[in-house]
């Protein structure tokens, strides 16, 4: 029986895709549920509670009635308490009418390219990267433009050679993730002043994606916003989940000029009306509040760190940075394949699940392979399995690895 005209599925989703990580938790929940032991190193999200005063302070808002409509743009105390946060930390000055916000991390990707982005248009983003950057772009219209990285002394750099080759007259985005997902690489102050430059010398706006800056053990996070000539082409996307444990509240904004910000809210409008009152009253609680919580995260999560990235250490054929940000590794593991006769990301992945339980994304989860890449990567995530798991199953790791 043919399918009704009136229900064929439009043309573009087939340009849209998927944050691939999913497919391999579903995979690995499937491996445990037949009774074998996982180690979940894939997913980047939390096994740690959200600090208990912004969930108080969420249940306290809903007693209070907060559970109806409110100010598509959000509610005037979160705006100004995210405008104030993010002025202290970037040394820029925002307000409330630079802050839009958002029911996540995510919409601030689709808002940014719908008020900006044309068919046609062409817009750089980070390969490897989070997948979402190429899957909405693409569904959109517009044409995606990978840049991928280079291994640098202490971490990952962007290969400038690459992001320079890409542009083109109609290059008209440029999408940055520092302190990033999946490499856990960072830009230092030099590298952000190029990419600046680079983008006031082609005309480019830049959404910068700030979804890690406060997960940090040691420095401090630089913007390029901060950059001169930066603060009215650069959109900032802010999300609570991360450096509060939120990742399931859905609460972020997006930040930047007036004008833009304004397009932004007028989405927020058509989209989801606005994003849920009594949590915006615990993102309050969260930016203003103890900050106790939100310590403690951070000591837990440095622990995990030196945990997995000492024990990679020892495992013959892995190579591994120790990032000073996000909770992601990106280990080299060339030489690791070569060892165990493997030929591709998939064999690699299978067989480390079966024989060892250890379950990891592999640099494909994050974008096609760019031409002339001839190292192997996985990424690691230690957010969600605790410092005596990892422990245990890079143990095992290491032993299957010898």
């Amino acid at each position: 029986m043919s399918t009704p005209r009136a229900t064929a599925v439009a043309e573009r989703i087939g340009r849209l895709g998927t944050e691939t990580a999913f497919a391999v938790s579903a995979e690995a929940g499937e491996w445990m549920r037949l009774g074998h032991t996982v180690y979940p190193f894939h997913l980047g999200d939390m096994d740690l509670p959200t600090p208990e005063n912004i969930v108080d302070a969420a249940f306290r808002a809903i007693r209070d009635g907060k559970t109806g409509y409110c100010p598509n743009g959000g509610i005037p105390e979160l705006r100004e308490a995210l405008a104030a946060d993010v002025s202290a930390s970037h040394d820029v000055a925002y307000a409330a009418e630079n802050v839009a916000v958002q029911p996540g991390g995510k919409p601030v990707i689709e808002k940014f390219l719908l008020t900006l982005m044309d068919p046609g248009d062409e817009v750089l983003y980070p390969n490897p990267g989070f997948p979402i950057y190429e899957s909405q772009i693409e569904f959109l219209g517009g044409v995606a433009k990978p840049y991928g990285f280079v291994p640098g002394e202490k971490n990952f750099l962007l290969d400038f050679d690459a992001i320079e080759a890409a542009i083109t007259p109609r290059t008209k985005l440029l999408i940055f993730n520092n302190l990033h997902n999946p490499t856990g690489a960072e830009s230092p102050d030099e590298e952000i002043q190029a990419l600046a430059e680079l983008a006031q010398k082609h005309d480019l706006c830049v959404l910068s994606d700030e979804a890690y800056w406060d997960v940090r053990y040691s420095g401090r996070s630089r913007s390029i916003a901060s950059q001169p000539g930066m603060r009215e082409r650069t959109v900032i996307l802010y999300t609570f989940s991360k450096k509060y444990a939120m990742t399931g509240w859905r609460l972020g904004g997006a930040i930047g000029p007036r004008d833009l910000i304004a397009h932004i809210a007028t989405l927020n409008v058509n989209q989801e009306s606005c994003t849920t009152h009594f949590i915006q009253w615990a993102g309050v609680e969260a930016l203003t509040g103890d900050q106790s919580g939100a310590e403690g995260i951070l000591r837990v999560l440095r622990e995990r760190r030196d945990a997995a990235v000492d024990l990679l250490r020892q495992i013959p054929g892995v190579d591994c940075y120790r990032p000073d940000a996000t909770f992601y590794l990106f280990p080299d593991v060339t030489g690791l394949m070569e060892r165990k006769g493997l030929a591709t990301y998939d064999e690699l992945r299978r067989a480390a699940l079966e024989q060892t339980g250890v379950s990891f994304c592999t640099r494909l989860h994050f974008g096609r392979a760019l031409p002339g890449e001839q190292k192997a990567y996985v990424r690691l995530a230690y957010s969600g399995i605790s410092t005596e798991l990892i422990r245990e199953g890079l143990g095992r790791l290491k032993d299957w690895a010898r």
